[in-house]
């Protein structure tokens, strides 16, 4: 058995047989590895250092300073003691102003890892146990360049330099190269500056109304950790959560998930097509093989030993494409590190074997679902098949086959995905594209094919005026093998669509939005105003021939109870229980704002200003289950009061004005401890009032949109490469997918070649009568992916945007273009083989 198989193996190797299986399965197993390498190698590092990535054994966070009970608790367990406040305010230094994530650390920080410095920019680095001492701050690579855009080496801030930060003046001590429980970096708005917790009460940075938030570490004995742990967790408050290594750095979890899954899901498409190549592709093998295995019935060969060869030529060449696609994973992973390498600053581990065996697992699970059933066929080819060729296994197995590959293909998707309901809606959106587009393309076919041959001998008559013979005959072709030509269609217009998606629509979405955005909207955000600063600073802004804009007041409150019901936080998913746990900012006015719309009740009147009363936005109105006449209790500064909501708004968040989820009359809130926010546009002209707004207002922070967005827009951009990247294993599957289909039926262009030779056709002739038939398949499949991503586009732009959608013409012209090169490329083999060979052999073998 064992040299009779493999001189099987050899052969059909060589006679290109099981090449385009072979490579199916490699595109099949690559996409998914690569996948799965990268994001084990993220879980490792989230894993093996959940210490440093928090910095201590157990943090606890609050948006409030925590009680000294706490800390007192934590020394009596004998846990090291630790703590750091964070907030967002501009630092300053030679006239540049830029604004800054500060973090303010005591002795100690952190309890867990190492924090690593430099003496000066592109200097090598060390580990130090020091935090920054009182006077001198510490400040990352960005915020260096950024400080110094005039000198210093390298064009940035040199150690030793002055920073001032408020109303108090720092000395530059280190270049600060890793934070281990930073992380991961995304939303990092600003870049960092680290400074000694003793130094934030002489900044005077710390206000009412300031975004401020305290973190205290804990580390010590697995024991004594957990004990204080199950002491704190029943004790902590509104605002104040607990994270430990079992639930280590969530958004950073969650992040990389999202963005795992995403590219995951992407890697199904190739998964998909490949497995209809290797469907096709065993297809063609089985009725290649059909003579030959009769033979060997004749001969004496029973059928559990023809089971057991081509189970065994299939097996191995499984195993080896496996390992082929595995090999291939690993190094496309490496590919996505790179193109992600900004958005994951931790160092990651190498991958486990356990991706590996969901390569092969996923392969040998497409090899049963589409290979194993068509070769079922050969194990039941009767021997009498040697003198009737039309004798051949039974029509059921088909059934079989397509039952088959359906479970397999929904098992894949959900096995993906690692959610049922998250499977369920992939595989249902596919199967609907894939039905659509399935329908469409065999009317097209079968249209094109009643065209060619022309339903009455008039309308005959009037088309073969305008069209030669040989192009009637390709036309009229597609109408014979129109389930065959579907698949390549369906094939390619996946792959296409998938293209022209993340070119032609990703950017009409991207200039759309743009565009939604006036060309004078505001592009800088003040925020922790003071009372008594807001005539000076709109002074300010008249000396410097800026518009004044509209100061509105901000006040901090607790959501803490709807109609007389305090509220559960449990019973709320966790986006949104993180929004009724967080502080909200709140403002009071006698009238809505220009840009808020009112959808449902009705603006504030005369009686509204007497009791009270409250306006909310939609979104947070839906997601609160918050309605008309509901009373809404809030609690600030230790003051509860309560007003029912009168009024429902919609907001234009792409106004880039300053816009709040509620909004209270003036009565309830004018006693309140207040700051005050505003938003203008500064032209690029007047850059330089930043620098004086942050001299002359230092507690103030301004935040500028305009770099905020550029750096969202680059990891965006980053995400984008690596889809794209992943996407490629797509667009090849497509393409075996095509090329399979057109090897499926090259057999049957042969004979139909020969025969019209046979008759007097040229070799003109006949290459035209395919030409037609390959022009019409990729126009077809360009058209379709056209469609395709024009309706994903909408769907994008009109269900998760929410802005018009504007349809590029350009991308009907790309989409076919795309559809013909396409095809050109698969067929060109095809249709030069089918001509190579003499008329005779062909005909021979009918």
């Amino acid at each position: 058995m064992l040299p009779l198989f493999a001189r099987m193996l050899a052969r059909d190797w060589r006679a290109g047989e099981l090449r385009i299986l072979a490579l199916a399965l490699v595109v099949a197993v690559a996409s998914v590895t690569s996948v799965g390498f990268f994001a084990d190698r993220v879980r490792q590092a989230l894993a093996h250092e959940a210490h440093q990535l928090l910095g201590a054994d157990l943090v606890m966070s609050a948006d409030h300073a925590w009680p000294g009970a706490v800390r007192e608790e934590i020394v009596r367990r004998g846990l090291a003691l630790a703590e750091n406040t964070g907030f967002v305010s501009m630092a300053r230094r030679a006239g540049q102003a830029q604004l800054a994530s500060i973090k303010a650390v005591s002795r100690g920080y952190p309890l867990r890892g190492k924090l690593r410095v430099a003496a000066k920019l592109n200097a090598p680095d060390a580990e130090t146990d020091q935090v920054p001492r009182q006077g001198t701050v510490w400040v990352d690579e960005r915020m260096a360049l950024a400080l110094g855009v005039k000198g210093g080496v390298n064009g940035g801030a040199e150690v030793g330099d002055a920073v001032e930060l408020g109303n108090a003046r720092f000395t530059i001590g280190a270049i600060l190269t890793l934070e281990p429980d930073r992380g991961v970096s995304f939303f990092n708005i600003a870049p960092r500056l680290m400074m000694n917790l003793a130094d934030v009460q002489a900044t005077g940075l710390v206000q009412t109304g300031s975004r401020i938030h305290y973190q205290l570490l804990a580390a010590g004995g697995r024991e004594a950790v957990d004990a204080f742990e199950k002491w704190l967790s029943p004790r902590l408050g509104r605002g104040e959560s607990l994270q430990s290594l079992s639930n280590a750095r969530p958004e950073i979890r969650a992040s990389l998930d999202r963005a795992q899954k995403f590219i995951g899901l992407t890697a199904m498409l190739a998964v998909i097509l490949a497995a209809v190549a290797i469907s096709l592709a065993t297809r063609r093998y089985t009725q290649r093989h059909l003579d030959g295995y009769a033979v060997m019935r004749c001969l004496g060969a029973t059928q559990p030993r023809l089971f057991a060869l081509f189970s065994a030529e299939f097996a191995g060449l499984g195993m080896v494409a496996c390992a082929a696609g595995c090999a291939a994973g690993y190094v496309a992973q490496l590919v996505i590190a790179l193109l992600v390498a900004d958005l994951v600053v931790v160092p990651l581990p190498q991958p486990s074997l356990l991706p590996a065996l969901q390569g092969f697992a996923i392969g040998i699970v497409l090899l049963l679902g589409f290979a194993l059933p068509p070769l079922l066929q050969l194990k039941d080819v009767p021997a009498l098949r040697v003198i009737r060729r039309e004798v051949g296994p039974p029509r059921e197995s088909t059934l079989i086959a397509y039952a088959a590959g359906v479970v397999s293909i929904g098992a894949l998707l959900i096995w993906q995905a690692d959610e049922f309901r998250l499977g369920m809606i992939v595989m249902g959106g596919f199967a609907a594209a894939l039905a659509a587009f399935s329908v469409v393309a065999f009317a097209a076919l079968k249209f094109l094919g009643r065209t060619a041959h022309g339903g009455t001998g008039r309308i005959a008559g009037r088309s073969a005026r305008g069209r030669s013979l040989a192009w009637r005959y390709g036309l009229a072709s597609l109408a014979r093998r129109a389930r065959t030509n579907t698949v390549q269609i369906l094939a390619l217009s996946l792959g296409l669509t998938a293209i022209l998606l993340l070119t032609f629509t990703r950017e009409d979405l991207l200039a759309t939005w743009k565009a939604k955005i006036p060309a004078h909207a505001p592009n800088r955000f003040i925020v922790n105003i003071q009372p008594e600063q807001r005539a000076p600073l709109l002074g300010l802004f008249r000396d410097n021939g800026i518009a004044e804009p509209q100061v509105y007041p901000m006040v901090r409150g607790r959501y803490v109870a709807r109609n007389g019901v305090p509220i559960d936080v449990e019973q709320f998913d966790e986006r949104n229980r993180r929004m009724v746990e967080r502080e909200f900012n709140l403002s009071y006015m006698e009238a809505m704002p220009g840009h808020n719309r009112i959808v449902t009740g009705r603006r504030f009147a005369s009686e509204d200003m007497a009791r009270g009363a409250l306006s909310v936005e939609e979104g947070i109105a839906k997601s609160l289950d918050w309605k008309i006449g509901d009373l809404l209790t809030w609690q600030i500064a230790g003051l509860n009061f309560t007003a029912p909501i009168t009024s429902i708004r919609k907001l234009d968040w792409d106004s880039m004005q300053v816009n709040f989820f509620v909004i209270a009359t003036p009565g309830l809130l004018a006693n309140a401890p207040t700051s005050f926010i505003t938003s203008f546009h500064l032209p690029a002209a007047q850059a330089s009032l930043n620098n004086r707004l942050s001299q002359r207002f230092p507690n103030m922070t301004v935040v500028d949109m305009s770099a905020i967005m550029s750096q969202l827009q680059g990891v965006m951009d980053q995400v984008i490469r690596a889809v794209q990247f992943v996407f490629l294993f797509a667009l090849g599957a497509g393409l075996l997918v095509l090329y399979s289909a057109l090897l499926s039926t090259q057999d049957e262009r042969a004979q139909e070649a020969a025969v019209m030779r046979a008759l007097g056709a040229t070799r003109a002739q006949v290459l035209a009568a395919q030409r037609a038939e390959f022009v019409a398949l990729g126009l077809i499949a360009g058209m379709l992916a056209a469609a395709g991503a024009t309706a994903i586009g909408y769907a994008i732009a009109a269900f998760v945007f929410e802005f018009p959608f504007h349809i590029n013409h350009w991308i009907w012209i790309a989409g076919p273009a795309l559809g013909l090169l396409c095809v050109a490329i698969n067929a060109y083999a095809g249709a030069r083989s089918a001509l190579r060979q003499p008329p005779m052999v062909a005909l021979r073998e009918i």
